[in-house]
């Protein structure tokens, strides 16, 4: 059904429930439901959105079709309802033509109950819980007494029996299933956007077995062909899952699956509930102390990238993902699409990265020299600045110097104003992240050496979040830590003297 059946059905809903929280109607035997384009506002939990206004007592955000005999269509307008015999429930099943049916007395007294998870709508998601003793059925599936599972569009109830479907679920906010191709719907099941791009948009998904939640990142194969060839677009994509299933780092974000459909790639990464960075940045202020925090994270996965000979290439601020809205979380880096695994040469000749992030080496070659991990080392740079005072270095806005002179001269936009509030030995690491001959610039090991992130407390912090029960794996000083003299040349680096390396983005993210 269309997006104006589907409003048209919506409006005649919100009349019939307007009247009371609860309403029913008429017994139906139709198992089909509306199907509207998806919401696209990030959910609560990955990022907070102002609350839209709405009428709550008039718009339904699901619909229960009745199948069984006895039963009455609900709209569901609250954010939880209790199904049962007992008439304290919010649905009860204590109804004449019910109670005469073979299979009343299986049905507990609260047999389950539907809710959204809190949050802002319409972005909520909805889940089933079985409460009762004689089982609860998802689409034939038994959740079990104490389980649930995300309540998708067109899903069938069935309560004691499997066959004993009493309820089709309409969400009138969610895409279809079928949608999606069935090797991803075997064991995903689809929920909200919460981020889009120029070749696509990442979606909320729950994976069937567990009900753990994922993000899916959904790459258009038509749009990126439109920017690259068929080739290139495919070895950018099976770069980055090679990428991702290479490395192991609680810094890095972690490749869950990988599906391959004709016009789609599907990639199921871990959730990061907190969002982008540059969202955080975009909204408030960091204080100094968890700018620190986020920053040796970044530096310490990019050092660990480097060790195992990879560049990144486009690190930014939009690239940085939290693993909570709280101020203390672990961060993972993110989109590996522009990784470039190094050679013998550690060399690289492509012109690539967002515009505004782009190290001096880069623009001045025009991608035609040679040109190393330095490049991250810039990146960090940026990313810093913007964390610490709040703007970019280097942007299009400023009319009088064009953006490839700015970061050629390495002429940063410094606002004493911005920055009256920054420690000094904060901004001695940007100024020397952000210097133009990449020979001079200071890599991730020097960085990780600086005076302003030598802070106990801080580390403390960093290790417990990022080498928690989750992540088991040792820190990288165990494993990774360059033991060569301050004074010895990394010979695996053609621009610098070490293998550390840093980024940063914040302007237009559309700019690639």
């Amino acid at each position: 059904m269309g997006e104006s059946q589907q409003s048209e059905q919506s409006q005649a809903t919100s009349s019939s429930s307007s009247s009371a929280p609860q309403s029913y109607s008429q017994s139906s035997s139709s198992g089909s439901g509306t199907m509207s384009s998806l919401e696209t506002l990030p959910v609560q939990d990955i990022a907070s959105v102002p609350d839209e206004v709405e009428d709550k007592s008039s718009q339904p955000w699901g619909r229960l079709w009745a199948l069984g005999k006895g039963f009455l269509n609900h709209d569901c307008v609250n954010d939880e309802y209790l199904f049962g015999r007992d008439t304290q429930c919010d649905y009860t099943f204590d109804r004449p033509i019910i109670k005469q049916t073979e299979r009343y007395k299986t049905y507990s007294k609260k047999h389950f109950r539907i809710y959204r998870e809190a949050g802002s709508a319409p972005s909520r998601v909805a889940y089933i819980e079985d409460l009762s003793g004689n089982g609860t059925f998802l689409n034939q599936e038994l959740l079990g007494c104490g389980r649930r599972l995300p309540l998708t569009n067109n899903a069938e109830i069935a309560i004691s029996l499997k066959t004993n479907k009493v309820f089709v679920f309409t969400d009138l906010l969610a895409d279809d299933q079928s949608v999606f191709p069935a090797e991803f719907r075997n064991k995903y099941i689809m929920s909200k956007t919460i981020g889009s791009g120029a070749c696509g948009e990442v979606k909320l998904a729950f994976e069937k077995s567990t009900c753990k939640k994922v993000a899916v990142k959904i790459i258009s194969k038509k749009k990126f062909s439109l920017s690259s060839s068929s080739l290139d677009q495919s070895m950018s994509v099976h770069t980055e899952i090679e990428i991702l299933k290479k490395t192991s780092h609680p810094c890095l974000i972690k490749i869950e699956d990988f599906i391959d459909s004709d016009d789609y790639f599907y990639i199921v990464l871990e959730l990061m509930e907190g969002g982008e960075l540059f969202e955080k940045v975009a909204k408030t202020r960091l204080q100094e102390s968890t700018v620190k925090l986020y920053f040796y994270q970044i530096v310490t996965a990019v050092q660990y990238l480097h060790d195992n000979g990879i560049i990144h290439r486009d690190l930014k601020l939009e690239n940085v993902l939290l693993s909570s809205v709280n101020e203390e979380c672990c961060i993972k880096i993110t989109d590996f699409g522009q990784s470039k695994i190094l050679g013998e040469t550690s060399l690289m000749r492509t012109l690539c990265g967002t515009p505004t992030y782009l190290a001096p080496e880069v623009l001045n070659t025009a991608g035609t020299g040679g040109y190393s991990r330095a490049v991250d080392y810039w990146s960090l740079g940026v990313i810093l600045f913007v964390c610490l005072s709040g703007y970019p270095p280097f942007s299009e806005s400023n009319c009088n110097i064009p953006l490839k002179d700015q970061i050629t001269g390495g002429l940063y936009n410094f606002i004493p104003a911005a920055w009256e509030h920054v420690s000094q030995p904060a901004l001695d690491l940007v100024k020397k992240l952000l210097v133009v001959d990449p020979e001079k610039r200071l890599t991730t090991k020097k960085a990780l050496e600086h005076p302003w992130l030598q802070d106990d407390e801080m580390k403390n912090i960093a290790e417990r979040l990022m080498y928690d029960v989750v992540h088991p794996m040792p820190p990288p000083s165990q494993h990774f830590m360059n033991r060569k003299r301050g004074h010895e040349v990394d010979p695996d680096a053609s621009t610098s003297t070490s293998s550390d390396t840093s980024t940063t983005q914040y302007d237009k993210r559309t700019k690639k």
